[in-house]
C-alpha cells in the first residue's frame, strides 16, 4: 500500500501545484503593446537595390550600416561611406555572381554563398605586425570586407606590373581577390579539396610568410607570400590569382619564374584546382576564369 500512497499523493500535489499556477495567471493583469519596434523600417534607395539585387535572388545581405559592437573595438574600423556600397556590389554581382551562375546553373551562389556581407570603410590593420586583414570568412555564413571608401572603381592594377604590392589593394583587384580568396575557402568547407595538394611542396610553408616578398615565395612554389603559410591559403590564393587574371596574363606570371620546380609545383596545384571544380561543381575552371576577366574588363 505504501507505494499506491505515495502515487497518489504525488497526483493530488500536481493538481494543487496546477491549480495554484492557474490562479495566478487569472490575477495576473493583461499583455500591453510590446515594447520592441516591429515595425518595417524605413528603406532608401541603396537599400531597396540591395534587396533587389541579392537578397531576393540569392539570400545574401549586404551590411553597411553597423555600430562599433558589430567589430573588434581595438581595430579602429568604421562603416562605408553609402556613395561606395553600389559601385562596390554592382562589382561583385557581375564579376563573381553571375560567372559561376552561368556555369554552374542558376542557383550555384544561392545554394552556396555567404549568407551576410559587412562592407568596412577602412583598412584592417593588425596590431603588432606589419599585415593587414583583408577579409574575414566566418564558418562559410559571412564574409567581411575592408578599404571600401579607399577604393578606385575604375583602376585595374596587378602586382607584377607595378613597384608596390600594396597599391593593388586600391584598386578592385584588392576586393576581388579577396572575394575569390574568401569564396574558395566556403567551397572547400562544403566540398573538401584532395588532400594531395597539401603535398606538392610542403617544406616551406611558415607563419613567419610575412617576412617574404611574393617574388620569394614564387620560387619556392607558392604564388604569393600568404599562400606560403599553410596549404589551405595556398590553395585558396591560387584560386584568386587565376580568378582576377585572364589566362594569358596569369601563364605570364608563372613563366615568370625563374625556378624550374618551382613551375612544375605550381602547375600540379593548377592541375588539382581545375579537376576539383569539374568534379566537385562541373565548372570549367579555365572558362570561370574567362568569364570572369571579360566581366571585370566591361565594369
Amino acid at each position: 500500500m505504501k507505494n499506491i500512497y505515495f502515487k497518489v499523493t504525488g497526483i493530488l500535489f500536481l493538481c494543487a501545484a496546477f491549480t495554484l499556477t492557474f490562479t495566478a495567471c487569472e490575477n495576473e493583469p493583461s499583455l500591453t503593446d510590446s515594447q520592441i519596434d516591429t515595425s518595417t523600417p524605413m528603406l532608401n534607395e541603396l537599400d531597396v537595390w540591395l534587396r533587389d539585387n541579392f537578397v531576393e535572388p540569392y539570400n545574401i545581405e549586404i551590411q553597411y550600416k553597423w555600430d562599433i559592437n558589430d567589430t573588434d573595438v581595438d581595430r579602429f574600423l568604421h562603416p562605408p561611406f553609402e556613395a561606395n556600397v553600389r559601385p562596390l556590389t554592382e562589382i561583385l554581382k557581375k564579376v563573381w555572381i553571375e560567372p559561376h551562375n552561368q556555369l554552374g546553373g542558376e542557383n550555384f551562389i544561392k545554394n552556396i554563398a555567404p549568407r551576410e556581407f559587412i562592407l568596412a570603410g577602412g583598412f584592417n590593420f593588425n596590431p603588432g605586425g606589419n599585415t593587414i586583414t583583408l577579409g574575414i570568412a566566418e564558418q562559410g555564413a559571412r564574409i567581411t570586407l575592408f578599404n571600401v571608401d579607399l577604393l578606385d572603381f575604375d583602376s585595374i592594377l596587378y602586382e607584377e606590373d607595378i613597384p608596390n604590392d600594396f597599391d593593388v589593394q586600391f584598386s578592385i583587384i584588392g576586393p576581388l581577390s579577396t572575394i575569390h580568396h574568401e569564396y574558395g575557402h566556403i567551397l572547400n568547407q562544403i566540398e573538401p579539396y584532395d588532400p594531395v595538394f597539401d603535398i606538392v611542396n610542403p617544406n616551406n610553408y611558415t607563419s613567419s610568410w610575412a617576412d617574404r616578398s611574393n617574388e620569394e615565395a614564387r620560387e619556392l612554389g607558392y604564388i604569393s607570400a600568404y599562400a606560403s603559410s599553410q596549404p589551405s591559403e595556398d590553395f585558396v590564393e591560387m584560386v584568386a590569382y587565376m580568378l582576377t587574371r585572364s589566362n594569358t596574363r596569369w601563364e605570364n606570371l608563372v613563366n615568370s619564374i625563374a625556378n624550374p620546380q618551382a613551375i612544375a609545383s605550381i602547375r600540379e596545384k593548377e592541375r588539382i584546382i581545375v579537376d576539383y571544380y569539374q568534379e566537385k561543381f562541373n565548372i570549367n575552371f579555365y572558362e570561370l576564369q574567362e568569364l570572369s576577366f571579360q566581366a571585370l574588363l566591361e565594369i
